[in-house]
């Protein structure tokens, strides 16, 4: 179903961060949910992997749960869940259209439309719980106006969306970490140094609790891929061991199943093109991309050389990403990002003059499917070929077909 005549594009308004917009509409809403503890998911990586974890472990417990993460990969109705089922799209169009005047009078922005829906459809369907993985910042996030928000998971925190938050490790985390409140537990994915001193100094001025966690161990089954989850499942395993502790019925047995059980599309994701395997992840930062690097050693055949399909948008680190990507063996195709200003395969040339020759540029009308062929009449690698620099990139290929889950 389509939206685009109750949700304006994202770029159209652009960047428009403020509580006071959101405070004044749930205000007027009867403050929807306002009872309901909710647990507010921040950072800037893994915000949605812990979330998830969350989310699918209180389901397996028969908590009643809502969840709403950002962005999606092709349908609206993803974003807001609950007890793992999205939002049906007649009852989100329906939820949508009445709040038309409402986001007329107050100047909502797409997020906090989103947001506030989500919010009513939970209080109509009376959800325990909350699972609220905020955007890309943390003191002025719609998800912030929840007021009921005593335990806050903190993902790992780097450097995106400067422009927005601040060119700094600390400013960035200063604005995240303004979301603690006051008698909050804090759970905190490892970090920088610059980090770990931002969150402990916000906890004392606030007196909120901060419980710093370990990777998990081996021995736990996670439905998501990545090293890195390790660290996204011991922030919400602590999570849950809060509600736990606060008198829900949350067990062992049923947090390692719905760990488990936990899917999150579009991170390490294995699909077909015309029935070949290719791996695709929403790196679309430098700390993701360093991380997505790192997972290669786990792959076959990498060593021989990996064929890299890259969309990433203008306003993204590029250069540092493709430094962290790539090897002297490898490969990769620079492709727009369909609907949004990309970095093209000439002004990277331009940018890592060191890389160029590993650089190429995809032409024709399908620029993804165009590499893709190349790769099949040059007979297809050993190692699967990774499409990464973007999730809308692997929305639009999803949504249009190009690439199918297996």
């Amino acid at each position: 179903m389509n939206f685009n005549d109750l949700l304006p594009p994202f770029d159209q308004r652009g960047m428009d961060l403020s509580l006071a917009r959101m405070n004044r509409a749930l205000k007027q809403l009867g403050s929807p949910t306002e009872s309901i503890p909710a647990v507010q998911v921040v950072g800037t990586n893994g915000k949605g992997s812990i979330a998830t974890l969350i989310h699918s472990a209180l389901t397996a417990a028969g908590i009643h749960s809502g969840l709403t993460t950002s962005p999606h990969l092709i349908d609206w109705c993803e974003r807001i869940r609950v007890d793992g089922q999205t939002i049906r799209p007649e009852t989100l169009r329906q939820r949508l259209i009445e709040l038309q005047p409402l986001a007329r009078q107050e100047n909502l922005t797409p997020f906090e439309l989103l947001i506030t829906a989500a919010l009513i459809h939970f209080q109509a369907e009376s959800v325990q719980w909350l699972v609220l993985e905020a955007g890309l910042g943390g003191r002025l996030d719609a998800t912030t106006a929840h007021p009921n928000r005593p335990l806050v998971a903190v993902a790992s925190i780097g450097l995106d969306h400067c422009e927005h938050l601040g060119g700094t490790l600390t400013a960035v985390t200063e604005e995240k970490a303004a979301v603690i409140q006051a008698g909050a537990s804090v759970i905190s994915a490892p970090q920088a140094a610059e980090v770990n001193a931002v969150l402990a100094r916000r906890c004392d001025q606030v007196g909120a609790q901060l419980i710093q966690v370990s990777p998990l161990g081996a021995d736990w089954q996670l439905g998501l891929d990545g090293i890195w989850q390790r660290d996204n499942g011991a922030v919400a395993l602590e999570v849950l061991q809060q509600i736990a502790a606060r008198g829900w019925p949350m067990d062992a047995a049923s947090i390692r199943h719905g760990f488990a059980a936990a899917r999150w599309p579009g991170r390490l994701q294995p699909l077909l093109w015309r029935q070949r395997q290719v791996l695709v992840d929403g790196a679309h930062n430098p700390p993701a991309a360093k991380r997505l690097a790192g997972e290669r050693a786990h792959w076959s055949g990498q060593s021989l050389g990996l064929n890299w399909i890259l969309g990433i948008q203008s306003h993204k680190e590029a250069p540092a990403m493709l430094r962290s990507l790539l090897q002297p063996q490898d490969s990769a195709w620079i492709v727009p990002v369909n609907g949004h200003r990309s970095w093209s395969a000439e002004a990277l040339k331009a940018s890592c003059p060191e890389l160029a020759s590993q650089l190429r540029e995809a032409d024709g009308h399908e620029p993804v499917e165009t590499a893709l062929e190349q790769l099949e009449q040059a007979g297809w690698p050993q190692a699967r070929p990774v499409i990464a620099g973007s999730l809308y990139l692997l929305g639009d290929l999803l949504g249009r077909g190009l690439l199918r889950a297996e």
